[in-house]
């Protein structure tokens, strides 16, 4: 993962502060992969793009009530390229995906405080992975919603997350 994060940083030099913050809190405790680590942890998504590139699969959250990619807790699992993967299998029912060597983008964000779980940080690692000719989907519990938008349209649509944005016009650059 350090040799992952020091890649991403040579390869986006606007983003060398967050990657070392990444790293920093990599370092800082052998449990930042576990959800218990109550001040943060990591995750993975998948930046989940289709056969001809042009589109992504999103969903909309229930818990957050937003579009988000598919992703989740590392629980324990420190190849967070396999947890993108799995979390993007779970979450669109989808099989046939491929994730990409390599991180694709990097996020921290602040998680707001529910029932049982105090605010606190994903330190969120994001991976292309991509679909396969049958790209039907399936939604499940933890989203109202999945569909395939164009990396385009959420580039430029500010109702989406500045992630989100963020990571189409990365994409888009990067064709």
């Amino acid at each position: 993962m350090l040799a992952d994060l020091g890649e991403y940083a040579s390869h986006c030099p606007d983003e060398v502060e967050s990657a070392a913050q990444f790293t920093l809190f990599l370092r800082s405790d052998p449990a930042v992969f576990e959800r218990s680590h109550l001040a943060g942890h990591f995750t993975g998504s998948a930046w989940l793009v289709g056969e001809d590139d042009t589109r992504v699969l999103l969903m909309h959250h229930r818990k957050l009530d937003r579009w988000l990619q598919p992703g989740g807790h590392a629980d324990g699992d420190a190849d967070l390229a396999r947890v993108a993967l799995r979390e993007a299998q779970e979450e669109t029912g989808m099989a046939g995906l491929q994730v990409e060597p390599g991180i694709f983008d990097i996020d921290r964000h602040r998680i707001p405080a529910r029932a049982n779980e105090p605010e606190h940080w994903h330190y969120d690692v994001r991976y292309v992975v991509r679909a396969g000719e049958d790209d039907r989907f399936v939604i499940n519990e933890e989203s109202q919603a999945l569909a395939w938008r164009t990396v385009a349209g959420v580039a430029h649509d500010v109702s989406f997350d500045s992630s989100l944005r963020r990571m189409a016009r990365k994409w888009l650059l990067r064709r």
